[in-house]
C-alpha cells in the first residue's frame, strides 16, 4: 500500500477540528438538554431525564415558544413559495440577454454584502415612514427575501446555465406551446434544483435573527423567542427547545433529500422510457 503524504494527515486533522467545531456546539446543547429536574446549564449533570422535554410542552413555560415557533413555520413557508416563484422567474428571465442584465445581477447579489442589520434597520424605516404597521408577515417578509432571493437565483443560473436548450426545442418543433413546453419539459427537468431552492429559502428564513430582529414588530420569531429566553432562562429547558428546533431542522432537509431522489428516480425513468421508444421507432423505420 503506498504511504500516504504528511499533508494528508494534516488536512485530515483539520477536517476533523471542522467537524468538531461545526457539531460540537449541537451535541453539547442536546446532551445538556437531558438533564435531570436538579440539573444546571453547565456540566456536570445532575442525573438524566426527559424533565426538561417534558417542561417544554407545559402551557407555564416561559415566553411563547410555541406561537413563535408557528410564525416562524408560516413565515418559512411564505418565503419558501415566493423564492421558489421568484428565482424560476428570474432564472428564466437571465437566459436571455438583455440591456442592463449584468447591473442588474449585480444589484441583485449585492444584498448578500450589505450588514443583515443595516437590513432591518432600513426596512423597519420604509415601512415606518410609510404609515405602514411593522409586522413580521410584512416587513420581516420582505427583509427576509432579501437574503433568501439572491441564493434561489443564483442556483437557478447555475442551473439554467447547464441546460440543454435541445429538449425545449424539440418540443416547439412538434408544436407545443411556450407553457406547454414549460410545464412537460422544462419544469421537470429543473425539479431536483426546485426543491434546493425551496429547502434553501425555508432554513434560511426559518434560521434568520439579524433581518427579521427590527422588522419583526411586538411579535417574535422563534430565533428571536431564543434570543429572549438567553437573558431570562436558567434552566436547561432552553437546551431542549434547541434540541427540538435542530431536530425539526434535520427533519426537513432528511425530507428535502427524499424528494430530490424520488424526483431524479423518476427522471432516469422518463428518459430509459423515452430511449426505449426511440429504439423501437428507429427499429420500426429499419424494418419498414
Amino acid at each position: 500500500m503506498e504511504k500516504r503524504p504528511a499533508s494528508f494527515y494534516v488536512l485530515s486533522a483539520f477536517f476533523a477540528l471542522f467537524i468538531l467545531f461545526l457539531y460540537g456546539p449541537t451535541i453539547t446543547i442536546a446532551i445538556l438538554s437531558f438533564q435531570g429536574p436538579e440539573g444546571g446549564l453547565t456540566f456536570p449533570m445532575r442525573g438524566a431525564s426527559l424533565y426538561w422535554f417534558k417542561d417544554l410542552f407545559e402551557e407555564q413555560a416561559v415566553g411563547d415558544i410555541w406561537g413563535a415557533f408557528g410564525r416562524s413555520l408560516v413565515l418559512g413557508l411564505m418565503v419558501m413559495v415566493t423564492t421558489l416563484v421568484v428565482s424560476v422567474l428570474g432564472g428564466m428571465a437571465f437566459r436571455q440577454r438583455f440591456t442592463g442584465s449584468t447591473a442588474l445581477f449585480y444589484l441583485i447579489i449585492a444584498s448578500l454584502v450589505i450588514p443583515s442589520i443595516l437590513v432591518s434597520l432600513g426596512v423597519g424605516l420604509i415601512f415606518q415612514q410609510a404609515g405602514l404597521k411593522v409586522h413580521w408577515a410584512t416587513s420581516g417578509f420582505g427583509s427576509q427575501l432579501t437574503w433568501t432571493l439572491p441564493f434561489g437565483l443564483l442556483i437557478m443560473f447555475a442551473v439554467f446555465n447547464r441546460f440543454d436548450k435541445a429538449y425545449e426545442e424539440a418540443a416547439r418543433d412538434q408544436g407545443a406551446t411556450a407553457w406547454q413546453t414549460f410545464w412537460y419539459i422544462t419544469l421537470p427537468m429543473i425539479a431536483p434544483s426546485l426543491i434546493g431552492v425551496g429547502l434553501f429559502g425555508f432554513t434560511l428564513s426559518y434560521d434568520e435573527f439579524a433581518r427579521t430582529l427590527l422588522t419583526a414588530g411586538s411579535y417574535n420569531t422563534l430565533p428571536l423567542e431564543i434570543f429572549g429566553m438567553t437573558t431570562n432562562v436558567t434552566t436547561p429547558v432552553i437546551y431542549a427547545l434547541g434540541t427540538l428546533t435542530t431536530l425539526f431542522s434535520f427533519i426537513v432537509i432528511g425530507t428535502a433529500l427524499a424528494a430530490v431522489m424520488v424526483a431524479s428516480r423518476r427522471k432516469a425513468k422518463r428518459a430509459a422510457i423515452a430511449r426505449a421508444a426511440e429504439k423501437a421507432a428507429n427499429a420500426g423505420r429499419a424494418e419498414g
